[in-house]
């Protein structure tokens, strides 16, 4: 009897085009754990303000990154997908959804259940909890298999930034450049609004978030925090790096409004070359495939910014996307 593992990562577009933009947008931005506010403000603010301007914005963006094979994250995670495969032999199958457009995870769950596995392993590809990310693609999961006549048995995975061997990976990418080249090092994550924080923290830890000290350990209360798992992130990478306390910076970045999470890593970068910093190594440990946030807005926006102030360069450390280490620690993730 097999055994099923579905691997989410968040989705992409299409196809750069205005219009396949437009339409992964909709499908994002109008999920109620990403803008988590009244239902008929988010239809106004989503489907008449914010898709109408913003796709042919982004689609600008996603044709900078697009490669002749398709989307940079959709590629490396189906490579992901194929190597995993490999790796686990033929008592598994592995499939690939996204949260958003396709392969969706519907469609990936139909084929699982096709096999009629014994056991489901369920595995979003956030290191950190997130009700926005995580959250809402296990809701979906649930959504679409509490339709199925036989539910077998199911493992989900919530979080996994502090397992050994997803730290081991991005040590060993981090290797690949001589951080003491290096003036600072930037630990850039994705940004979330602070009331998202605050939601989970009065939900799951009885409101103790303080936004500040209360994420300089995980306990209890914040294990789900995603601002307290960065934090923690960033720790274990620094510890096993040697990097300096004055030489490190946590920040988050694509933030919409000033009620992110702070500090913002595009003005941090600004202050650091106002500083005098000439090079600047940068971390994105919240995206394990290389995406529109990576490439673009780190490798070519935050660059712009560097250099408008007086920097010289910032290397983006890769994305573990597809690398075989990578590879073996999804396996250890999914069967610890």
């Amino acid at each position: 009897m097999k055994k099923a593992v579905l691997l989410i990562n968040l989705g992409t577009p299409d196809s750069p085009t205005p219009s396949k933009v437009g339409k992964y947008l909709t499908q994002f931005l109008n999920d109620k754990r990403v803008i988590d506010i009244n239902p008929v403000g988010r239809f106004i603010l989503v489907n008449l303000i914010i898709v109408p301007f913003r796709s042919f914005k982004s689609s600008k963006l996603y044709k900078a990154i697009w490669t002749k094979e398709g989307s940079p994250l959709l590629l490396n995670s189906f490579l992901l997908k194929d190597k995993l495969q490999q790796k686990l032999g033929n008592d598994y199958v592995v499939e690939l959804a996204m949260r958003y457009q396709s392969p969706n995870i519907k469609t990936a769950l139909e084929k699982i259940r096709e096999q009629r596995p014994e056991q489901i392993h369920i595995l979003p590809l956030y290191p950190q909890y997130a009700s926005s990310s995580t959250g809402s693609t296990l809701e979906e999961v649930l959504r679409q298999i509490r339709k199925w006549e036989v539910i077998p048995n199911i493992k989900s995975v919530s979080k996994f930034y502090d397992h050994p061997k997803f730290i081991s990976s991005l040590v060993s990418e981090a290797k690949k450049h001589k951080i003491v080249d290096y003036d600072h090092v930037l630990f850039s994550y994705h940004g979330l609004p602070e009331r998202q924080i605050l939601k989970g923290s009065a939900h799951y830890g009885g409101n103790t978030c303080q936004m500040g000290a209360c994420c300089n350990t995980i306990t209890k209360n914040n294990q789900y925090c995603y601002r307290a798992n960065c934090f923690e992130t960033t720790r274990q990478l620094v510890k096993a790096l040697n990097i300096p306390e004055d030489k490190y910076t946590t920040a988050f970045q694509s933030r919409l409004d000033n009620k992110w999470l702070q500090p913002f890593s595009d003005k941090v970068i600004e202050e650091l070359a106002k500083n005098g910093a000439k090079k600047i190594l940068v971390f994105s440990p919240a995206f394990v495939a290389d995406c529109l946030e990576t490439i673009y807005e780190i490798g070519t926006e935050y660059e712009e910014i560097f250099k408008h102030h007086g920097g010289e360069k910032i290397m983006l450390v890769n994305s573990l996307n597809a690398n075989d280490e990578w590879v073996d620690a999804v396996k250890s993730i999914l069967l610890d």
